[in-house]
């Protein structure tokens, strides 16, 4: 899933829809630096989460 993602992607966590709307702040292999607008910024494991990319215009 990180081949998809890069800084300034915005993107879910499927697991956690409570952490509100996430940017992608950067992509080092399988390490994702998120930051969500409800619970700050995350590191998340994209081989084990699947972020979900959204476009925040059809939000």
């Amino acid at each position: 899933m990180s081949d998809f993602l890069a800084p300034g992607v915005f993107v879910r966590h499927p697991a956690q829809p409570d952490w509100g709307l996430g940017q992608v702040q950067s992509v080092v292999g399988p390490r994702v630096t998120v930051n969500f607008e409800h619970a700050g910024k995350l590191l998340i494991n994209a081989a084990a989460v699947s972020l979900t990319i959204v476009d925040p215009d059809d939000e």
